[in-house]
């Protein structure tokens, strides 16, 4: 064999030997990204969203030592015919209906059960918000109207510095981000593939150079903008979010199992849509938030924050759906009437004038055609006027 040729094969085999080596060496980090790019196949959808933790890392959230609160069983509601049309349709998985914090319908659909830790997505956004409440009433974040670079002076330079707390709230950082989920380029998925590698959400955020419009001019939808809201609870505590929201509310409201976050690289929570929970345990926080922060006779949101962060004081278009600190507010809905919202069909629906909560999870990939939205309010509102006309 010509010296040339043993030099190549050579090189051959130690390439073939590294290229095992860095697959074994990344084994974890590999399997995730397949899990990630494969996260809402058809035939997996449903299953994965019940076993997020298989496709990426996590962190718990200690639910506490405290026995579970009371979920009393109520009359079961006969629910409109169009509810099971709903079901089917939209690839429901779960629905739970509280009326006057009694359980009147629970349902399970697709495989699912009520053991279930079942991915919110978006409706995590939420659970923040109740949380910064806590902080704002404390006085460790007393003005929402104060730059974020002051509490995460990581963000200076990037498309974050200027904007205040408040406009991060309100979905108005003027931070130009992709949110299309059906782009494999898009803002969205390429965070999703970062926290996947085991990247760093900060990181990611602080890389943010360009803008759509000046901080507060506009609404737009950007996910990133709760993570922003995070950095700042981290800077204003110099604690990290699962301990704090345990400690605040999640070990106070009873739940039957522990949640968790998906994470970071370095442990950071994503808690902009990462959070799993059992769907019994979604209505708690909504049958909480519908009794004004009170749970069990104990206050655990400041008096007047729900109002406050529901109320549709986002810069939304005129006649179309309202947004306020991290939560909707649906065309036409009257005071108490609000709700949060996941991709994929996860809802907090919450009617406090009519003592209804529903509480909903979901597998539905036709999430983003015209109408769906509108068709889901329908069927809450149906549900809740049925309930309680």
């Amino acid at each position: 064999m010509r010296p040339a040729l043993r030099i190549a094969l050579r090189v051959a085999v130690l390439l073939v030997l590294v290229a095992a080596a860095a697959a074994v060496w990344k084994r974890e980090e590999i399997a995730r990204l397949m899990a990630v790019n494969t996260l809402f196949d058809a035939d997996r959808i449903v299953d994965n969203f019940s076993h997020m933790d298989r496709a990426f890392l996590t962190v718990r959230v200690p639910r506490g030592d405290g026995p579970v609160s009371p979920l009393p069983q109520g009359p079961e509601a006969t629910l409109p015919a169009d509810v099971a049309d709903w079901i089917a349709a939209r690839n429901v998985t779960a629905l739970v209906v509280l009326q006057d914090g009694q359980i009147v319908h629970e349902s399970y659909h697709l495989g699912t059960g009520a053991e279930d830790r079942r991915i919110s997505w978006s409706v995590a956004k939420s659970f923040l918000s109740a949380l910064l409440g806590t902080l704002v009433a404390d006085g460790t974040i007393p003005d929402l109207d104060a730059p974020v670079t002051d509490y995460a002076p990581g963000l200076a330079g990037s498309a974050y510095d200027g904007a205040t707390i408040r406009n991060v709230l309100q979905m108005a950082s003027g931070v130009e981000f992709d949110e299309d989920y059906l782009d494999y380029d898009s803002d969205i998925n390429r965070m999703g593939r970062e926290i996947a590698l085991g990247g760093t959400l900060d990181g990611f955020t602080a890389g943010l150079q360009a803008r759509a419009a000046a901080p507060g001019a506009a609404w737009q939808y950007v996910s990133i903008d709760t993570h922003v809201i995070g950095m700042v609870i981290r800077g204003a505590t110099g604690r990290d979010i699962p301990a704090l929201l345990s400690e605040r509310i999640i070990a106070p409201l009873g739940l039957e199992a522990e949640p968790y976050y998906l994470s970071d690289g370095e442990g950071v929570a994503f808690v902009l849509g990462g959070l799993n929970m059992t769907t019994r345990d979604y209505a708690r926080f909504g049958q909480m938030v519908a009794q004004d922060g009170v749970w069990q006779g104990t206050r655990l949101l400041p008096a007047g924050w729900v109002a406050e962060s529901t109320a549709p004081t986002a810069p939304t278009a005129p006649g179309e759906i309202g947004y306020g600190y991290q939560w909707w507010i649906p065309v036409g809905a009257g005071p108490g009437q609000v709700m949060a919202r996941g991709i994929y069909g996860q809802y907090i629906y919450i009617d406090a004038p009519r003592g209804v909560v529903i509480a909903t999870n979901g597998a539905d990939r036709g999430f983003r055609e015209p109408g769906v939205d509108d068709e889901n309010i329908r069927i809450f509102r149906l549900i809740a006027e049925t309930l309680a006309p």
